[in-house]
């Protein structure tokens, strides 16, 4: 028997040393790699360790993944299911099987999604969609709020009914829209157009309820993003739970955690504005007793110069306390009853179209309003019209009055009054006062 070479030359392996140098060819000229596929034939060994069998619909290959590992694992692998793990191409050398070492796996989609998630934040992070400054500033008090979700779900039921607690006047326009699907993201586009077209919406409310990466994905969509970013309306993003993110979150002008949450940051609580009414009757009422008070001090400073009528100022000035008093009560009285009438609609309104009792409302406050202002410029009316009869009647008993109808009045050289002629001389001088100056006269002679 010929051979080309002799036997000296010839490197002779081994089995085990045939194994061992595949193993290290396969571990040291392959990397991490990321594989994805099918699990079959899954065993939970009672070391800890899982042997299984991932496959597609052409191949398939043995996989472990040791304790230290799937100890990590957020989920519970099932046989059929779709994985994506990160492993290392290796060999057992006992058996000469070609197998892969998992050194993590996660659900195949949900890794896709995470990672298509990530690196749409940081493309819209990195355009300055997320920049606090550019957030608008939810109104304080709107009129109308526009919710788009679906209208048969939970979070709709959410928002009504906390927005129909706490402030009932708000008007909601709801705008139904599928929240998961590939119809989901163009139909939201839509419904923020139309938010926009409407002309009289203060605040929009964007949002479902919870669900899996997969469920809330049209929230994730670039085009929802930027359509949300260039609202002109303030947008309040509602998905999910509060350990629900979607990059609708980041580019809306506020995230509430839950769609009842953001009702919330929405409706002013109705009991608030009640407080605020009754802080305004203490302020009305004080304003009115300020402004009575300083007319009774005007009246008493009046008096106070005036010596006559003294008796007649008493009794304006009691009257005049009298009508601040039933003025007052009057005052209190009608805004208890309206406070009182306000509440009844605030109870009312759960079953009442909130816009037109308010209006009613407003209306009737107004003509209250008119009528307290008429009452009291009548009454300020009649008391001026009193002070003014009461100067002229003292201006009609004057001394001077007396003067300007011819008389005068002659004191002597002290400043007395001259009572009677036969008090001075002839030769004295004595001053006549007249209605218009005074007169220096001398004494010629005296007739008793």
């Amino acid at each position: 028997m010929h051979t080309d070479s002799p036997a000296a030359q010839r490197e002779i392996l081994s089995v085990s040393q045939l194994n061992k140098k595949v193993r290290q060819l396969l571990e040291t000229h392959l990397p991490l790699l990321w594989v994805e596929g099918e699990i079959s034939n899954l065993t939970r060994h009672t070391s800890g360790h899982w042997y299984f069998t991932l496959k597609d619909s052409k191949a398939q290959i043995s996989c472990a993944m040791f304790r230290n590992r799937n100890s990590q694992v957020r989920f519970a692998p099932q046989h059929g299911q779709q994985v994506l793990v990160r492993a290392r191409a290796g060999l057992y050398e006992p058996r000469g099987n070609y197998q892969l070492i998992v050194e993590h796996m996660e659900e195949a989609g949900h890794g896709a999604l995470q990672r298509a998630f990530e690196a749409l934040k940081a493309k819209l992070a990195a355009e300055g969609l997320f920049d606090a400054g550019s957030k608008r500033q939810l109104p304080g008090l709107p009129r109308h709020i526009a919710v788009i979700t679906s209208p048969s779900g939970a979070a709709i039921r959410d928002i009504l009914s906390v927005l129909g607690r706490r402030f009932a006047a708000t008007e909601v326009s709801v705008i139904p829209v599928p929240v998961q699907g590939p119809e989901a993201p163009p139909a939201i586009i839509n419904a923020l157009a139309l938010a926009h077209r409407h002309g009289a919406i203060d605040a929009i409310i964007v949002g479902r309820g919870g669900g899996s990466l997969e469920d809330l994905w049209a929230f994730n969509d670039e085009s929802v993003a930027r359509a949300i970013a260039a609202s002109r309306i303030p947008v309040v993003s509602a998905v999910g739970h509060e350990i629900d993110f979607t990059i609708a979150d980041f580019v809306a002008d506020v995230r509430a955690p839950t769609p009842s949450a953001a009702a919330e940051l929405l409706s002013p609580d109705a009991d608030d504005w009640l407080q605020t009414l009754q802080g305004y009757e203490v302020l009305l009422t004080q304003a009115l007793q300020r402004r009575l008070a300083a007319r009774r001090q005007k009246l008493e400073y009046l008096r106070a110069r005036l010596r006559h009528p003294g008796e007649r100022l008493q009794r304006q000035a009691q009257h005049l306390d009298h009508l601040e008093m039933r003025l007052t009560r009057s005052v209190r009285m009608r805004l208890q009853q309206q406070a009182a009438r306000l509440q009844q609609l605030s109870l009312r309104q759960q079953h009442l179209h909130p816009e037109v009792a308010i209006r009613q409302y407003l209306q009737r406050l107004q003509g209250l309003q008119r009528r307290l202002h008429g009452a009291m410029q009548t009454v300020l009316q009649r008391q001026r019209q009193r002070l003014s009869a009461s100067s002229q009647l003292l201006q009609s008993v004057s001394p001077l009055n007396v003067l300007a109808r011819g008389y005068a009045i002659v004191t002597d050289h002290s400043g007395r009054a001259v009572r009677d002629a036969a008090s001075v001389r002839a030769g004295d001088s004595v001053s006549a006062r007249l209605s218009k100056g005074r007169l220096l006269c001398e004494i010629k002679s005296t007739q008793a």
